[in-house]
């Protein structure tokens, strides 16, 4: 989306506002520990409208493929085209800390998104989970699916006030290594470490029934595309490091920082699926974090660098061209 360069300004000067905002909180200002918090369980559901629209999510969350993807008996309805679940990132159907829960989203937004340089609504979320993660397309704001995914998240978020700043949300970073990424090393701690679940050609297993995997293809036709949040080596690092293998949880992690940045970059060069038009994506390319594996860039690096590291030389650079446009 073009925009013009006071929209751009306007919209940075938001971001900024946000963001110092989450780092200097108000005092009043309710903070939720998702770690401590227990989510309401989908068994205590009632059979009401509302309630069947949350049961209605629940199963698009967890059982995606069947409902809305490859396998879903109305082709209208296959929105994703992957072999995915929601839950195949957002642990838990979205309840585990760390793991980019969705317990207590529904009062986070609008909010700021750098990607698409403007305010975007949780519709506007879900949609691009869609067209990235799960490489498919968009569904209409007036679909029972999406309001069974607003449902479901409203209900999940039961409690937790709009606004509350959430400790546990989105994913705990890692101790960035101060170098590229080693492929090699990320090569051996994936078949050590990952290919007992994910087999060794990272293509997932099979589920015993439906068209689902039982553990979720990381690579490969039926994995996300090389437009999701997931290919940046950081992101992908920080998630595994801190919920990987399954069962693994923040507060007791098994691979190092190093080995989860290796294995991260090792899983990311691999053959995926590719999204269109992600030239269009982060109008102020200043905004764009050092990781993006896909061009352009405001900085002069090379894609190769912006994949694998290392990424202070990349921060530095674009400190000095954000002082130069001021």
């Amino acid at each position: 989306m073009k925009q013009s360069i006071c929209l751009i300004s306007m919209l940075s000067l938001a971001a900024a506002a946000v963001a110092m905002a989450r780092e200097a909180p108000a005092a009043d200002v309710l903070q939720i520990d998702l770690a401590e918090w227990t989510p309401p369980s989908i068994g205590s559901v009632g059979d009401d409208s509302f309630g069947k629209l949350v049961k209605y999510g629940y199963a698009l969350f967890t059982d995606t493929p069947n409902q809305i993807g490859p396998a879903a008996p109305d082709p209208a309805k296959r929105f994703s085209r992957s072999g995915l679940t929601c839950q195949s990132c957002h642990l838990k159907a979205g309840t585990q800390p760390y793991a980019v829960p969705l317990t207590g989203v529904w009062g986070q937004f609008p909010q700021y998104r750098e990607r698409e340089g403007e305010i975007g609504t949780l519709e506007d979320r879900v949609n691009g989970c869609l067209e990235r993660s799960m490489n498919g397309h968009a569904m209409p704001l007036d679909a029972t699916e999406m309001k069974a995914y607003l449902a479901y998240m409203k209900w999940l978020s039961t409690g937790i006030p709009d606004g509350a700043k959430l400790l546990g949300a989105g994913i705990k970073g890692i101790k960035e290594p101060s170098r590229a990424a080693d492929l090699g090393n990320g090569a051996k701690v994936f078949i050590d470490t990952c290919a007992p679940c994910h087999d060794r050609d990272g293509l997932g297993q099979r589920a015993a029934k439906g068209t689902g995997y039982q553990y979720p293809p990381l690579v490969g036709p039926d994995s996300y595309n090389n437009g999701a949040g997931m290919t940046r080596v950081l992101t992908a690092a920080a998630f595994v490091r801190h919920n990987m293998p399954y069962g693994t949880t923040f507060d007791a992690p098994v691979l190092s920082d190093a080995d989860a940045y290796d294995v991260a970059a090792y899983m990311n060069s691999l053959e995926r699926p590719i999204k269109p038009n992600l030239d269009k994506d982060f109008p102020n390319k200043l905004q764009k974090p050092v990781d993006t594996p896909y061009g352009p860039y405001a900085d002069d690096f090379p894609p190769e660098h912006h994949k694998y590291g290392p990424f202070d030389p990349i921060r530095a650079k674009v400190r000095e061209l954000a002082a130069a446009r001021k």
